[in-house]
């Protein structure tokens, strides 16, 4: 990755149903490329032999066509750092997730429901329903039976040699004789 066009900083920016990834200058912050994300997830690609490269589907209005076509083109993205490419893949997935859930999202009961415009649909990592409670009542208690027979059983292993002490050396073999000249 020592050859390569453009070095920037990348923003993933989400504005109400609307996410676009924008590739800008480091320093003044002029935008270089602008990619659109959709929920297909069409406008993003991973590269199959490398978790760090990404294809991207770039768009550009045209000021001088009359028909406001956009102008769209195929890049190449690389990260100098697998954990940056992670995090960037986490985004777009979490997004995505966000933006399914907000087409049809669930009351209450589970049913389908509308969501007024401008509102946001509730995370699908809190469970749906009433809260419930489960903490031990005034008195309650519990207990818990493990088979084996408590401490006799540990010993039981101890003696089969399945568990040793610290000091036994943990049943590991002595090292293999030296070979000589």
């Amino acid at each position: 990755m020592e050859a390569f066009l453009w070095k920037g900083r990348l923003r993933i920016i989400e504005k109400g149903d609307k996410c676009q990834i924008r590739m800008e200058d480091k320093d003044s912050g002029e935008l270089f490329a602008l990619c659109p994300y959709d929920v297909a997830g069409q406008s993003v690609e991973s590269v199959l032999d490398s978790s760090r490269y990404f294809v991207l589907r770039v768009e550009s209005d045209d000021p001088s066509s009359a028909s406001s076509a956009k102008k769209r083109a195929f890049i190449g993205m690389g990260f100098q750092d697998r954990s940056e490419s992670f995090d960037f893949n986490v985004a777009l997935q979490d997004w995505t997730k966000r933006a399914k859930a907000a087409k049809v999202p669930k009351d209450a009961a589970g049913n389908d429901a509308e969501l007024i415009p401008g509102e946001q649909a509730p995370s699908p990592h809190i469970p749906a329903g009433p809260k419930q409670d489960y903490s031990l009542k005034d008195g309650q208690t519990f207990s818990i039976k493990i088979p084996g027979g408590g401490a006799s059983g540990a010993r039981k292993i101890r003696d089969q040699g399945g568990i040793s002490g610290f000091g036994s050396g943990g049943g590991l073999l002595p090292p293999p004789p030296s070979k000589r000249g």
